[in-house]
C-alpha cells in the first residue's frame, strides 16, 4: 500500500462529499477551488452538466490584494451578485475537498451576507 500525497488526500475527501451531494437546477453547487494565486467559485447544475455562473480573483473587478481572505470576500460577493441576476437564491456548498477554514470559509460568508442561502 502506498502513501498517500495532500493532493490525493484532498481529492479522495472531495469524491466522498460529491457522493452525498449534487446541484440541480432551481438549488445549483457552489464548487470553491483555488491555486497558488487565485480563487475560484462556479454555480454548476449537476443533473444537465452546466455551468450557471462564475467567478474567480481574476475578473477585472477584483485587485488581488496582500491578504488571501480578503480576496475570497471580494470573490463571494462577486458570485453572490451574478447568482442574483440568474435568478438563483438557494445553493449547495462544495468546498472541493478542502477544510472550511480561512479563504473557503471567507469566500462563503461573504455569499451568504451579499443573499446567497445554503
Amino acid at each position: 500500500m502506498s502513501t498517500l500525497n495532500r493532493k490525493q488526500v484532498r481529492q479522495r475527501i472531495h469524491r466522498r462529499i460529491r457522493k452525498k451531494l449534487s446541484g440541480t437546477t432551481e438549488c445549483p453547487r457552489l464548487a470553491v477551488s483555488y491555486s497558488n494565486q487565485h480563487i475560484y467559485a462556479q454555480l454548476i447544475d449537476d443533473e444537465a452538466g452546466n455551468t450557471l455562473c462564475a467567478a474567480s480573483s481574476l475578473d477585472k473587478g477584483i485587485e488581488n490584494s496582500a491578504s488571501n481572505q480578503e480576496t475570497a470576500q471580494k470573490v463571494g460577493a462577486l458570485i453572490a451578485t451574478r447568482a442574483k441576476e440568474a435568478k438563483i437564491e438557494k445553493v449547495v456548498f462544495d468546498r472541493g475537498g478542502h477544510l472550511y477554514h480561512g479563504k473557503i470559509k471567507a469566500l462563503a460568508d461573504a455569499a451568504r451576507e451579499a443573499g446567497l442561502q445554503f
